[in-house]
């Protein structure tokens, strides 16, 4: 879910790696079920990405753009901004664009890891697995992915003081 940021696709996936793994590895061991689901479920993520990728190139949602019919059509967003405003734990604009605006510098920076760096970080911080978890789902070595972690910590780190980002 918080990779791909739809919970029906997140859902999708999920559901799609679960069948994968019952029709390709049913008669492994059951304690290589786990590290075999997380590279199916992997692999079925990246796929989604190309996927949209290849469809957001082609295609223009113009609903999106449209107010929806039905239930929908007295909703009204400044409303409902404004009454989000009402509690006590309420930002300012500034506050919140300023927040949105980082972590969309951050995810964007992400993006930009090679492909192996970035799985790596997202399994490790993301996904908290632990370095034999994450290993064993990239299926290289323990080494490789403290490599890819740390190479990847650096460039984000980099990267995001160049924009004046420090965390």
């Amino acid at each position: 879910m918080f990779h791909v940021r739809d919970e029906d696709a997140a859902l999708d996936i999920v559901q799609d790696s679960m069948i994968k793994l019952s029709q390709h590895y049913g008669d492994k061991p059951a304690g290589e079920l786990p590290m075999l689901f997380q590279r199916i479920l992997s692999n079925c993520t990246l796929d989604w990405f190309r996927r949209q990728k290849t469809r957001n190139a082609l295609f223009t949602n113009i609903g999106d753009l449209e107010q929806r019919s039905g239930e929908d059509e007295g909703y009204d967003w400044l409303e409902v901004h404004a009454n989000s405003r009402d509690t006590e734990t309420a930002q300012s604009a500034e506050d919140t664009t300023q927040r949105a605006q980082i972590l969309q510098s951050i995810e964007k920076e992400i993006q930009e890891l090679p492909a192996r760096q970035r799985e790596a970080f997202l399994l490790r911080y993301w996904e908290e697995m632990d370095v034999a978890e994450t290993a064993a789902a990239m299926g290289c070595s323990e080494g490789s992915v403290k490599t890819h972690c740390f190479r990847a910590i650096q460039t984000l780190s980099k990267a995001l003081k160049a924009k004046g980002i420090e965390l």
